[in-house]
């Protein structure tokens, strides 16, 4: 195993059935499609020794801890998305956190923000960081920026393991993310990589 993945950690992102299922009331449309490849990432990461990391969101089922713009989809006697506990918040088939792996809550988009996520990281010895999951200009796109200022060594977004409601807005925020030096291989040339 070479000794750089052993300071990289793969992040999956929102993976959940409210984002990804097709009657999902947060439905991102290209998440369905990219289940194949974050599954295979998951297991070329476990193959390298990688840490995995399951970023998710989970929240209180009055809506208390979510952003003010989605309060309103928390109304009384309604369950609203990604109430912890619920099916909505639930990975998607095919995604199965296992041991050794380690499940991050988040309330907001970046897996940063409010969270112990950095400090854990480099309490691990991890240096740098691979990104899958939805949503390309949401939740991928903010844990990248702040991955990026936190000082990461390499912060990696896996094109075609990552997704957004349209494929001009995937690209749009993928050609962002490349100008602050993010590399952005497809799956096929990350598991293809050696360093």
């Amino acid at each position: 195993m070479a000794d750089k993945w052993k300071h990289t950690a793969l992040l999956v992102i929102d993976m959940q059935h409210d984002f990804v299922d097709v009657d999902g009331p947060t439905l991102v449309s290209g998440g369905k499609a990219i289940v194949p490849n974050v599954i295979k990432a998951v297991q070329i990461a476990r193959q390298r020794g990688m840490l995995v990391v399951w970023v998710v969101r989970e929240h209180d089922p009055l809506g208390r801890d979510v952003e003010l713009f989605r309060r309103h989809l928390y109304p009384a006697g309604k369950v609203g998305p990604t109430v912890k506990g619920q099916f909505g918040a639930e990975l998607v088939d095919g995604l199965v956190i296992q041991e050794g792996d380690y499940k991050l809550v988040k309330t907001r988009f970046s897996a940063f923000f409010a969270t112990h996520l950095d400090s854990f990281l480099k309490g691990a010895g991890i240096d740098s960081l691979v990104v899958t999951g939805v949503q390309t200009p949401n939740c991928i796109r903010q844990t990248v920026f702040d991955g990026v200022a936190l000082d990461y060594k390499s912060v990696t977004v896996v094109l075609d393991a990552t997704a957004a409601a349209t494929p001009d807005v995937h690209a749009a925020n993928i050609l962002d993310m490349k100008s602050i030096g993010v590399a952005t291989p497809t799956l096929q040339e990350w598991c293809e990589s050696d360093a």
